[in-house]
């Protein structure tokens, strides 16, 4: 059997990070079975839904690197199947027109709560009642029985039909419904395994007894539990961000964030980092936990610094010049992002800090940080900075080793300590009092900009009498 695997987001909103794990188990199973991946969009709730949502989706996917191998496929699409099978249904007696009014049934709902009833429909319409206006088609779920799930994740799920009332199919327009419409698309698909979130449980022995009217092949279910937040509430967007975008925004690496929803529910022994390849060799949906899993900012965080400390510094580099744009920089008009991020992945945890600390190496900043200035500007610094132009200009070879030699030099010709040599200079071409090693940022920076800033510095120096 070829693994057919699926995600289905409904386009109401952006791509969530509930959405996005639920999308990488799928797209894993199918990569670890050599299977295929859809991507169907659910846009039958035509007033919900947005040309807007589905581009945020999409754009989220491709971001993820969540491809996929059919799709994406639209259920507004799809309009006319679903009515042939509604039509197929009604004309098998597995379907019925229900003349029900809206107030007949709130009143059903209230009477059966007032009993301490479970509410659902009474069956009414069931055996054939004719009438006037305004009808829906109901399913006519079977009476008897009971609908046996061997979910991966859950283990065995049962559920007496008699628990199941007969569901709304079609409305009074005569669009389909989404218990409907879903059967239909998976059926059609050939998908042979339905991993969703643990919301749909409810849904699925609906959907059972509806494939089993169609005579169709039954997929595998595999229902993942919930994400929450740190006080136990489901993740939502009181918690901080809940877009797959919002984390790009927040300058987080895709492989980090993918890396930390492949956890969320999943392990294999103790290993923290995985590679796409190690996810797609390793991952079982056997192995997922049955409880709701806790986001943790301050993991994920951890996580993404590990990746910018061990990625390709070219793949890093490419979503720094992202940020940096978004900085309103052109990465050309500075060093190769790629050695930029050889030297800043250290001290950063995001894409976001790695973008403004270094601005300098692309833009003449507009002045220097006062606490640096108060600290590192004392007399005699403008002779230090003369002292280390002069060394600089004299250079006919810019690279890390010479300069870092000046410097050290330049301290035993003043007899400084290195500390007064390095912190000036640190100041006069970053702005500030913190950079990377002073001889690989002078190298980054280049001769010119380097000469121009320390010029500059001494300038500023002697304008305010240090």
């Amino acid at each position: 059997m070829s693994i057919r695997t699926r995600f289905a987001p409904s386009p109401t909103g952006y791509l969530h990070v509930g959405g996005a794990r639920t999308a990488l188990f799928s797209w894993l199973y199918a990569r670890k079975h050599g299977g295929r991946f859809i991507l169907r969009i659910e846009d039958t709730d035509l007033e919900r839904s947005s040309q807007e949502s589905v581009n945020a989706i999409l754009e989220g996917m491709t971001w993820l690197g969540l491809e996929y191998d059919e799709g994406p496929f639209y259920q507004t699409q799809r309009f006319d199947r679903y009515k042939e099978v509604i039509e197929q249904l009604l004309a098998q007696g597995d379907a019925y027109y229900c003349y029900c009014s809206r107030e007949e049934l709130d009143s059903l709902r209230e009477q059966q709560m007032a009993n301490k009833e479970k509410p659902r429909y009474n069956g009414k319409c069931r055996h054939g009642v004719s009438g006037e206006g305004e009808r829906v088609v109901r399913f006519k779920n079977p009476e008897h029985g009971q609908v046996i799930i061997d979910d991966l994740v859950k283990g065995r799920i049962i559920v007496a039909n008699q628990e199941l009332d007969d569901l709304i199919i079609a409305r009074t327009d005569g669009t389909p419904t989404y218990n409907l419409t879903v059967v239909v698309d998976d059926m059609d698909m050939g998908v042979t395994h339905v991993i969703r979130g643990d919301d749909h449980v409810n849904n699925t022995p609906r959907q059972i007894n509806i494939l089993n009217a169609l005579g169709a092949q039954l997929p595998v279910y595999a229902h993942v539990p919930m994400i929450l937040g740190a006080d136990g509430a489901r993740l939502s967007k009181r918690h901080g961000a809940v877009s797959v975008m919002q984390y790009r925004n927040d300058g987080f690496l895709p492989e980090a964030l993918l890396n930390y929803l492949v956890r969320l529910g999943w392990s294999h022994g103790d290993q923290e980092l995985f590679s796409l390849d190690e996810m797609i060799q390793l991952f079982e949906l056997e192995k997922v936990n049955v409880s709701a899993s806790t986001f943790n900012t301050e993991k994920l965080l951890w996580l993404n610094h590990q990746y910018l400390m061990n990625s390709d510094p070219a793949h890093v580099g490419h979503h720094l010049s992202w940020h940096l744009g978004e900085l309103g920089i052109d990465p050309a008009t500075g060093p190769v992002v790629a050695e930029v991020v050889k030297i800043q992945r250290e001290r950063c945890k995001t894409l976001v800090e790695m973008a403004a600390q270094s601005v300098y190496f692309y833009q003449d900043f507009q002045g220097y940080d006062e606490a640096a200035v108060k600290k590192n500007f004392k007399a005699g610094s403008a002779e230090v900075l003369q002292h280390l132009w002069q060394q600089f200009e004299a250079l006919t070879d810019w690279e890390a080793e010479v300069l870092h030699q000046v410097v050290l030099d330049s301290a035993e010709q003043l007899q400084l300590g290195l500390g007064k040599i390095a912190q000036p200079l640190r100041v006069a071409i970053s702005g500030g009092g913190v950079s990377p090693a002073i001889d690989k940022t002078l190298a980054l920076l280049g001769r010119d900009k380097t000469l121009s800033r320390i010029n500059r510095a001494i300038a500023f120096i002697k304008e305010n009498n240090f």
